[in-house]
């Protein structure tokens, strides 16, 4: 074989060795903290955020920019061949010739009906804005992924309990199979906990198919690649306190100074005033100043005597200063000023309907989490009571099904009522966990 093949080949072994190895090595279990430290990293949301942010402060550069003095300056240096004018004498000359120029000038704006000014203040409002809104993008990623977190931990809880279930009903199998063979059973009591296992079963593989997606959700949202056998670890039982005593009114209000959301849509509300301003200053008259310092050079300069002119002395002689004073009044440049404070002033409408809308979607959107809130923890309160009903009841059924004196249906009722109020009783947990979690977001209190 040839020395190139047995490379490729040892390489093609290699990167198989390790592709395996990295498949066989189990994911670490992640934190809740590492979860969100994660996407707050990695996730593009986030990540974009930061560059509108870094944009806006470089457009802020700009405006501070335009305030200051215009300032510029040019060196030219030229070879003639043939006709040309003698900057020396400003007469023309028929030879070789080489001049130079130099020139330092710059202008100022003095008044402009403060359109610079309130531009700068706009873009100031948008840079403050722009904080906001990258603040208010980790905040909604962080509730994503806490609630991603908690929809794993749900889903790993229910399929414990599915699992559990099985277990029970595959022995119960079991035991009536061979009852039914020896005929102490009635056919039908084995074919109906058949039944029941082959249901079980179905729930179980749809419970493991929410958690993994649970899994692709909590892996998407930390840009990370999807692995089946992704672990997070159990949050402590503080976490899952019952007992929410903050009403609507107060969240509301709490929201209306935390929430990024609300300081964006008020930020630009005030960009938009300034932005208005700027654009009425276009129908003022512009007053600046300006100046320079101006000197060249002549190849072809020649003294009275005939004798060529050093460099250095033309530069001197040549030396001259302006300055100027301009005012610019706008008469007509087809509209543009007049259609340009027309756009800002919708534009200013505009953003004080987001800013209220923004309050309005806000009160709505506390007043429905937290009523859902209570409901889940009414719900939640009456499913303990019901687990434990069901339990005894449970407890007792299978007592009477295994000495004989019942048949598969009541033993079945009695284990379905137990199941199903286990199942919602950790759905109706993790919810209210959700819930709650939601109402701090609106707060500005979330915790990881």
């Amino acid at each position: 074989m040839k020395p190139g093949k047995v490379l490729w080949l040892a390489g093609l072994i290699l990167l198989t060795a390790t592709t395996l190895r990295a498949q066989s090595t189990p994911a670490p279990t992640l934190t809740l903290r590492q979860c969100v430290e994660t996407a707050l990293q990695n996730n593009m949301d986030a990540r974009k955020a930061e560059l509108d942010r870094q944009r806006a402060e470089v457009n802020l550069r700009g405006a501070k920019g335009q305030m200051l003095p215009y300032v510029s300056g040019s060196v030219e240096h030229t070879l003639y061949q043939g006709r040309s004018i003698d900057l020396y004498t400003n007469s023309y000359t028929n030879q070789s010739n080489k001049t130079a120029s130099y020139y330092l000038g710059g202008d100022m704006t003095i008044f402009n009906g403060f359109r610079l000014f309130n531009n700068l203040r706009s873009n100031q409002y948008l840079l403050e804005a722009g904080v906001a809104m990258q603040q208010q993008t980790r905040d909604q990623l962080t509730l994503d992924v806490i609630l991603a977190y908690l929809a794993v931990l749900s889903n790993t809880d229910l399929l414990k309990i599915q699992e559990a279930q099985v277990a029970v009903t595959s022995k119960q199998v079991e035991r009536l199979e061979v009852l039914n063979r020896e005929g102490a059973i009635k056919p039908s009591d084995f074919y109906d906990m058949k039944g029941q296992l082959a249901g079980e079963k179905v729930s179980y593989i749809n419970t493991l198919n929410s958690l993994n997606d649970a899994r692709l959700r909590l892996s998407q949202l930390m840009n990370m690649p999807y692995r089946e056998d992704l672990q997070v670890e159990r949050l402590p039982t503080e976490a899952f306190e019952m007992g929410y005593n903050t009403g609507p009114d107060s969240i509301y209000q709490a929201a209306l100074v935390q929430l990024a959301l609300v300081k964006t849509a008020d930020l630009l509300q005030k960009s938009a005033v300034k932005d208005l301003k700027s654009a009425r200053g276009s129908l003022f008259p512009t007053v600046g100043i300006g100046g320079g310092i101006n000197t060249n050079f002549s190849g072809a300069a020649l003294d009275s005597a005939e004798a060529k002119i050093p460099y250095y002395d033309q530069l001197s002689n040549n030396y001259s200063t302006n300055v100027g004073f301009v005012v610019r009044i706008p008469l007509l440049n087809g509209f543009n000023a007049r259609n340009q404070v027309a756009r800002a002033r919708i534009n200013l409408k505009q953003t004080e309907f987001e800013s209220e809308n923004v309050r309005i979607q806000l009160q709505q959107s506390v007043e429905r989490d937290h009523l859902n809130m209570r409901a889940t923890l009414n719900r939640y309160q009456v499913l303990v009571e019901q687990v434990a009903s069901y339990q005894e009841n449970f407890r007792a059924a299978e007592v009477r099904f295994n000495a004989g004196a019942s048949n598969s249906v009541d033993y079945l009722i009695a284990k379905n009522k137990l199941d199903n109020a286990n199942s919602s009783l950790v759905i109706a947990r993790y919810e209210y966990a959700i819930r709650t979690r939601i109402l701090d977001y609106y707060q500005g209190k979330l915790m990881w």
